[in-house]
């Protein structure tokens, strides 16, 4: 197998390293960083990982030194920020009920009680996709980061779908649940994701194959 990437994951501290094998399956491995801070000895961290993960390149050394600095100088900040409004996006004929970015923020999704979600673009604010296909509210959605191909959406309408986040083509419709769908989510690796419903249930999806793997059973109220 080779190292195709590294990616940052913010919080908890951390990256994630993706592996290729050879038969073009793709895994990906984490490691917790839990303890990185302004004194943390980053050369010394880098040259820790790439000898355990056996990364003798020195390009993948250099890398890793840089998004080492990259998750150090994001983790550490604490200085304050102010905010001002940026843009303002009307594209939904009724309220919204949700929003999420990509990880880079260069995307953002949003879902509403029309019935859609749209992809905007952050810092044009145009609109790239409209997501139709739920037949009522869409209450909740997310994108799978950190790698922001995909985006899930769930709606009153019972079912969650997986959506290309470039072209919009609906993936998958995840149907089982007895009532309203109310939260959902990915894990970290994009391989599963998760759904909350007001059947007092909650369910985990493989989300390549869209088969429901686990239904989550106890909770007595909504």
């Amino acid at each position: 197998m080779k190292l195709c990437r590294f990616l940052l994951r913010y919080y908890p501290p951390g990256i994630i390293l993706e592996y290729e094998y050879r038969d073009k399956s793709k895994k990906t491995k984490e490691l917790d960083i839990l303890d990185l801070n302004e004194f943390t000895d980053l050369d010394s961290l880098a040259d820790r990982i790439a000898d355990n993960e056996q990364l003798n390149s020195i390009p993948k050394r250099n890398q890793l030194r840089i998004i080492l600095t990259r998750l150090r100088e994001r983790t550490i900040n604490r200085k304050y920020r102010a905010f001002k409004l940026f843009k303002e996006v009307g594209a939904h004929k009724f309220p919204l009920t949700d929003c999420a970015f990509n990880k880079s923020g260069e995307k953002f999704v949003t879902a509403s009680h029309d019935r859609t979600a749209r992809v905007f673009e952050s810092f044009t604010g145009s609109e790239l996709l409209t997501l139709e296909g739920h037949k009522n509210v869409v209450i909740a959605l997310a994108f799978n980061n950190p790698f922001g191909d995909r985006i899930m959406t769930g709606s009153f309408d019972k079912t969650a779908k997986i959506w290309s986040s470039t072209s919009g083509e609906c993936l998958h419709t995840y149907s089982g649940h007895e009532t309203e769908i109310t939260c959902l989510d990915f894990d970290q690796t994009g391989k599963s994701a998760a759904t909350g419903s007001m059947d007092c249930t909650a369910r985990i999806w493989d989300v390549e194959s869209g088969q429901s793997i686990h239904t989550l059973i106890g909770h007595r109220g909504r």
